[in-house]
């Protein structure tokens, strides 16, 4: 599959952008266990032309874990225009145009997922950030408003006569959020449209290696986005290329493996941010990771877990879970 001139290889899984998650030490973590392209977290456009410091360091990339797009959103064409010319500054592989996040402090005022309720805006932004730039321009969106507004197989060709080079779908309306289970029929059938020529990425609900595979052979997409299945569990896409790949299980993969990793997690967090922030970043992963599910009496240590405030602590409670799943393996 390629996004215009970048080649992404056969049956590509991508990260998605994810705010407070896709931060620089996870996005290379993910890239080194198989992720054939990451985002960074969305950036606000405003926020990007006010110069604001927090939104600029979201869009500091390296080398390393290239090919590597920021995605962007807004809700009028000028200022979504003058921050794409800015990104582009940071020489990301493609900018996404993010029209599908439902939360409330963004799909409220007009952005994001807000858009599925003014495509003529939504076109007219597109339009006017693919002329304004030369990186290739991508959009990431919904099946629609809500499940009244599918409006996703038109939208998939009016986009695309934008001059957009990829388009990303999720699975759900926005009136969903992250209910329900993601419907990735329609993604098929706008994989399936003759008129369609730009790859098509599926996303939603994918957090395994056997649906990744399905999504491909049932549905058609031409790449797979991974979001939420990501958050303490880096590694899921090695298991996923190990599988497409049709290689065993790597026997490397133990528990104490990936305690490893999550450790590495933390110190990468600790050393490029600071001893606070580098904790909250790693927090979400810490209580969302599958490692420590099934662990006896592992309550408490989970609070305490979550609790800690100095990196010292956290590692000593993350060390203590390795007798933990000694003594159930018993």
């Amino acid at each position: 599959m390629k996004i215009q001139n970048i080649d992404l290889g056969k049956y590509p899984v991508l990260l998605a952008p994810m705010e407070d998650v896709t931060d620089p030490a996870f996005r290379l973590m993910c890239k080194n266990f198989g992720a054939d392209m990451v985002y960074t977290e969305f950036v606000s456009a405003e926020a990007i032309i006010r110069s604001i410091r927090s939104t600029l360091n979201k869009m500091v990339l390296h080398d390393e874990e290239r090919p590597v797009g920021i995605q962007i959103y807004g809700r009028d064409t000028a200022s979504m225009v003058e921050a794409a010319k800015i990104v582009e500054e940071a020489k990301p592989d493609v900018i996404d145009i993010n029209f599908g996040c439902p939360v409330k402090k963004v799909a409220g005022k007009g952005a994001g997922a807000g858009m599925l309720r003014n495509v003529p805006l939504m076109l007219e932004i597109t339009r006017e950030v693919v002329k304004a730039v030369h990186v290739p321009v991508t959009v990431k969106t919904r099946l629609g408003w809500d499940s009244d507004n599918l409006i996703i197989t038109q939208l998939a060709e009016q986009l695309q006569d934008c001059g957009i080079q990829a388009l990303t779908i999720h699975g759900r309306t926005r009136s969903q959020m992250y209910t329900g289970q993601a419907d990735w029929s329609l993604i098929g059938e706008v994989k399936r449209n003759p008129r369609i020529h730009i790859p098509i990425i599926g996303n939603g609900d994918i957090t395994s290696p056997e649906e990744t595979k399905r999504a491909f052979e049932e549905y058609g997409v031409d790449a797979v986005m991974i979001g939420r299945a990501t958050f303490g569990r880096p590694w899921i896409f090695k298991e996923i290329r190990d599988y497409l790949d049709d290689k065993e299980a790597d026997p490397e993969m133990t528990f104490n493996w990936m305690l490893d990793v999550l450790e590495e997690q933390l110190r990468i967090n600790v050393e490029r941010i600071d001893e606070y922030r580098g904790i909250l970043h790693v927090r979400r992963h810490l209580a969302a990771t599958p490692l420590f599910k099934g662990l006896p009496n592992f309550r408490q240590t989970r609070i305490n877990m979550l609790r800690a405030e100095h990196v010292d602590e956290l590692f000593d409670i993350m060390e203590s879970t390795r007798p933990l799943i000694r003594a159930a393996e018993v």
